[in-house]
């Protein structure tokens, strides 16, 4: 069947098993990796955008989505033990009627355990309260040789700091223990705050850290004096006990996009058009409101399919992050280059990140990070190409749930711990078994780091 990531390109032919639960999947991974060079990799719901959870055999995890325990240790705490399957949606389900929440939550519910802690995903709110994995207690991993080991913190911990951020080539993560919080309810306190210039937006997200959450609409395609104009919005959990009729769970998109719309219809006019719309917009809205938690976390998840809108060629999400001394900069260039060639999008994000935390391919790092997207297209590459070197050339670096096209050499300059994450992988999957389209063309295969040590002894 053919297979692709949420961005829709690239695209490759794969036989995908879909094992029903754990014993199932032993099996499927056993078989598999019988075969003289068998290889494979995971799969949760597929929402990593580029080639991470891509290979010829692919283990999809969709089913293995059980619940096993949910403790309540005190009025404030609590856990929850679920297959790695599991989406964060009907997690969610489950924790909030009983007063609970995710600590932290990507740009889309649908995301599955397993990925979230495979890419080490982070939210709104990574200037408080840091990763995915900071909230992971332990998770069952079964690695190449049929072994389940468990891991945390205290237990496998350079195994869990691997795991955690290393896009699924270290095993398939069967089952998770995640800690969360207690909140009041579910609607947020927004307030909007309209910024002129990407100045303007750097300023109110560093002076406005004591909200818990803090996401910026960044109009990419304005320039001179209005370069980097945008929104930014704040928020917290509303103290207030909500009524219980607004303890619903919405389920559905409000729009679906029921195929992919014609490539011409994405092009710099259009896009700059909703753009000042949008901006407009939100200059003329209430600037403080309550609004569901589902709106504030997960906007794009009312428009099913949305990422059809791209066209039949897919696109490409470009997100970086430069460290804090180096962000201003090195986003208004990126921002002004991305304005030139006019391939900017309706979706562009800036938010502030804290510091980065122990495990060796995370993404974040202390700094800023812009999420960009763009239709997919030849002439897309080379201007990607460009926005490397200015990433490079600030100290930053590319997320791998997000990226389809960075070269071995970008990524190494980025990820300076990347030796340490192959060693880890090497003592537990020699032959490389867990293997995707991303990990090959990293250069983090095996053989690969086999050739570099020993070019490195000579």
């Amino acid at each position: 069947m053919q297979l692709s990531g949420w961005g829709r390109y690239p695209t490759i032919s794969a036989r995908l098993l879909e094992p029903s639960n754990r014993r199932a999947a032993e099996e499927h991974l056993a078989k598999v990796l019988s075969a003289d060079g068998g290889s494979l990799i995971a799969r949760g719901a597929g929402c990593s955008y580029g080639d991470a959870a891509l290979a010829p055999v692919v283990l999809g995890t969709r089913q293995l989505d059980h619940f096993i325990a949910f403790t309540i240790e005190s009025e404030a705490t609590a856990t929850i033990h679920c297959a790695g399957g599991v989406s964060l949606d009907a997690l969610l389900r489950v924790v909030i009627p009983r007063g609970f929440f995710l600590p932290v939550l990507p740009g889309t519910r649908f995301v599955s355990v397993g990925g979230a802690i495979a890419a080490d995903v982070h939210g709104k709110n990574h200037h408080r309260d840091g990763c995915f994995s900071n909230f992971v207690e332990s998770f069952s991993l079964l690695l190449a040789s049929g072994e389940i080991r468990r891991c945390s913190r205290s237990e496998n911990s350079e195994l869990f700091a691997a795991t955690c951020g290393g896009m699924g080539l270290t095993g398939i993560i069967l089952d998770a223990r995640l800690n969360l919080s207690k909140v009041p309810g579910l609607l947020i306190n927004n307030e909007t705050v309209v910024a002129g210039n990407l100045d303007t937006c750097f300023e109110v997200l560093k002076q406005r850290g004591e909200h818990q959450y803090s996401v910026a609409w960044i109009d990419c395609l304005s320039r001179g004096r209005e370069l980097g104009r945008g929104c930014i919005f704040l928020g917290d959990h509303a103290d207030d006990p909500m009524p219980e009729k607004n303890y619903r769970h919405k389920s559905g998109a409000l729009i679906n996009v029921p195929f992919a719309t014609p490539g011409w219809l994405l092009n710099g006019a259009t896009m700059r058009g909703f753009n000042w719309l949008y901006y407009q917009r939100q200059k003329l809205r209430k600037r403080q409101s309550q609004i569901h938690y589902q709106n504030y976390f997960f906007p794009l998840d009312s428009i099913n399919n949305w990422n059809r809108l791209y066209g039949r060629k897919g696109f490409v999400q470009y997100q970086l992050v430069l460290p804090t001394d180096a962000a201003l900069e090195g986003i208004r260039q990126i921002l002004q280059r991305v304005s030139q060639a006019g391939k900017g999008s309706f979706l562009a994000v800036l938010k502030q990140f804290g510091a980065a935390n122990n495990n060796t391919l995370s993404f974040p790092l202390e700094g800023y990070t812009l999420t960009l997207d763009f239709k997919m297209e030849a002439s897309l590459l080379p201007l990607l190409d460009e926005l490397d070197a200015i990433v490079l050339d600030h100290g930053g670096r590319l997320y791998l749930a997000k990226d389809a096209r960075m070269s071995e050499a970008v990524f190494k300059a980025g990820y300076p711990r990347w030796e340490e994450f192959m060693a880890v992988r090497a003592a537990v999957d020699p032959e490389g078994r867990f293997e995707s389209s991303l990990a090959r063309r990293l250069g983090l295969g095996i053989t690969s780091s086999a050739s570099h040590d020993k070019e490195a002894l000579q």
